[in-house]
């Protein structure tokens, strides 16, 4: 589900779940990418064979700030603001990692409006975001990101 708004509308929705995001996999090419990328090589996200026999999670696991990146495109999925001239992250105020992400799991973000404030130029958002793992008990990222919304 996807909310769709205006940058009028926004400060009506403060308070309310703005959806889900589609289920996204996890896989190990992402994985290998991400490590790439930041240089992160620990075993227990590269090393297939190693992860397997010695890791308490019975294979490699994503990174945890591989996790977080995926609020950016999953946050695009679940609000959509239509009058805008552009939108950037801004920070966060709060990150955990409760659980690990297998690799081969599917990720969904669930998300809820927990703030709009008034900037130059536009608005800024607070969302309460959770990443849950298909199958999981626990969450695997609960995160407080702020975005901001520049009008056009």
């Amino acid at each position: 589900m996807t909310t769709t708004t205006t940058m009028a509308e926004l400060p009506g929705l403060a308070g309310r779940e703005l959806g889900s995001s589609e289920w996204v996999e996890v896989t190990q090419q992402q994985v290998d990418q991400f490590a790439e990328a930041t240089g992160d090589h620990q075993w227990i996200h590269v090393d297939v064979e190693r992860a397997k026999k010695e890791s308490p999670f019975g294979g490699p696991i994503a990174h945890g700030y591989l996790t977080l990146s995926l609020l950016a495109s999953l946050s695009g999925q679940v609000l959509t603001v239509t009058d805008t001239a552009m939108g950037v992250n801004y920070g966060l105020n709060k990150v955990r990692f409760p659980s690990p992400v297998p690799v081969g799991s599917r990720v969904r973000l669930t998300a809820t409006l927990k703030d709009v404030e008034q900037v130059a130029g536009g608005l800024q958002l607070t969302l309460s975001a959770v990443i849950e793992r298909e199958g999981g008990d626990k969450p695997v990222c609960i995160a407080e990101p702020v975005f901001r919304y520049y009008s056009s």
